[in-house]
């Protein structure tokens, strides 16, 4: 029983140590991290030697202890290899003594002082002895450990190495960082004050205020923001009638000039919104022509193109004023012919206005058209589409007849609408060739055109 009780009480010493050992490396883990000037490879030839050396030592005492032969009269030794193998190691002799209460309790101390020098020697505190040292060629492009995870970084002089020396100022930088993180939106310099919503519905006062703004300024975002306003108010009634008796017309419509294209499409959105009242319009038809013109030479299937087709249309619904735009009849064929699906949409309602109008048939019919507008009446376009092109057909067709126009037939050339919708006899096959067609909407339509004709 007391063999047994000796190699319990060494195995008990042995764990006890091993886990002071565990405490001591944890604590001393990361600091002087600028110490830690060890080369990679040496150091894993220095753990796998203390770890092999100690693992068998370990076995030996155990084995001692428990299941080997009794020696009491002999003393054994427990040696560990500090230094690594290629180099002149430093050994710690341990002499335990007789098979004694106070041998064990001298035994397990001294194992547990060996056992803690090593952890420190490893961690890079305690020992640093001369001749390890002087075998270390330390430069910056070697690797050394003590990095946290098992990474490692450049020596003193290296770019990382001062990174972590102002590693506090970095984390500071990186909390204030995190409280104003960069955003991907571009951010307007300067400082921007705008009295009211764009949502917001206004009244007289406020509108006028808005007006002098607008007025007053050359900043485009003050601009853009206050031609929104404008705009969003003008869908109703009520401030129509304000916008104009304030004087707005005139003050928004200059803004058609502007080279900004964005500003262009916002101005053409507020006088559009004000052309729905008959008086406004009166007030608009003075910039119709300036309108229609920029319309036409601005870049194809634009927002601004766009804008500007939907002011054309409001301006032209009723017969007043579309006789100011009958110079730009070439201009919507070949735009009807060249835009997008949205454009020809748009711009077949802008002729459409014309054609519900008798007095405008002469002129429209003996304009030059593309020849390629016939490949419009092809069952591949959408609904919406065909029954545009069918109601101008339509209109024209019904025009001809009621102004006479089909005995003066010399009076038209071979390029004009005339000869392309009623001559040509190419426009009649097209629209009988839709008589078969898919959807009941566009064959409805087409009964009543040939019914017509």
């Amino acid at each position: 029983m007391g063999r047994t009780r000796e190699a319990g009480c060494v195995a008990a010493g042995m764990v006890i140590g091993a886990g002071a050992c565990y405490c001591v490396y944890r604590l001393t883990w990361g600091k002087d991290e600028n110490e830690k000037l060890w080369d990679d490879e040496d150091e894993e030839e220095e753990e796998k030697s203390c770890s092999g050396k100690t693992e068998k030592e370990l076995k030996t005492n155990v084995g001692v202890g428990a299941g080997g032969k009794p020696q009491g009269d002999s003393k054994s030794k427990v040696e560990v290899n500090v230094g690594p193998e290629n180099g002149p190691g430093v050994k710690k002799e341990v002499h335990p003594e007789s098979q004694s209460g106070g041998g064990l309790e001298a035994k397990a101390k001294a194992l547990f002082k060996t056992l803690k020098e090593q952890a420190r020697a490893k961690a890079g505190r305690g020992i640093r002895l001369p001749n390890i040292s002087r075998n270390r060629t330390l430069t910056s492009s070697l690797p050394c450990p003590g990095g946290r995870g098992g990474g490692c970084h450049p020596g003193r002089t290296g770019s990382r190495a001062r990174n972590r020396t102002s590693g506090k100022a970095k984390r500071k930088n990186r909390s204030k960082s995190n409280k104003a993180p960069a955003t991907a939106w571009p951010v307007r310099k300067g400082k921007f004050s705008f009295p009211y919503k764009i949502d917001d519905i206004l009244s007289s006062p406020d509108l006028q205020k808005v007006l002098n703004i607008l007025e007053r300024t050359n900043d485009p975002f003050t601009q853009e923001v206050a031609l929104v306003t404008l705009g969003n108010n003008a869908a109703y009634s009520f401030n129509q009638n304000a916008i104009r008796e304030l004087g707005g017309v005139p003050i928004i419509a200059k803004l058609i000039k502007t080279r900004d294209p964005i500003i262009r499409e916002k101005t053409y959105n507020a006088l559009n919104n004000l052309s729905v009242n008959s008086e406004n319009q009166g007030k608009i038809k003075t910039y119709i022509s300036q309108v229609c013109d920029d319309t036409m030479v601005c870049r194809l299937d634009s927002a601004v193109q766009m804008a500007g087709l939907r002011l054309l249309t409001n301006m032209t619904v009723t017969n007043h004023y579309q006789h100011l735009l009958s110079y730009s009849f070439p201009d919507f064929f070949a735009l009807l012919f060249l835009g997008n699906h949205f454009t020809k949409i748009q711009t077949m309602k802008l002729i459409i206005n014309f054609t519900e109008n008798p007095a405008m048939t002469r002129e429209l019919v003996s304009c030059k058209v593309p020849s390629e507008l016939i490949s419009l009446f092809n069952k591949e376009w959408d609904r919406e589409i065909l029954l545009n092109i069918l109601t101008l057909f339509e209109n024209i067709n019904d025009n001809i007849k009621s102004e006479g126009l089909a005995s003066s037939r010399k009076e038209f050339s071979r390029s004009s609408l005339f000869f392309l919708f009623k001559e040509s006899g190419v426009c009649v096959k097209k629209i009988k060739a839709l008589a078969n067609h898919k959807d009941l909407v566009v064959k409805v339509k087409v009964l009543k055109v040939l019914t017509k004709l």
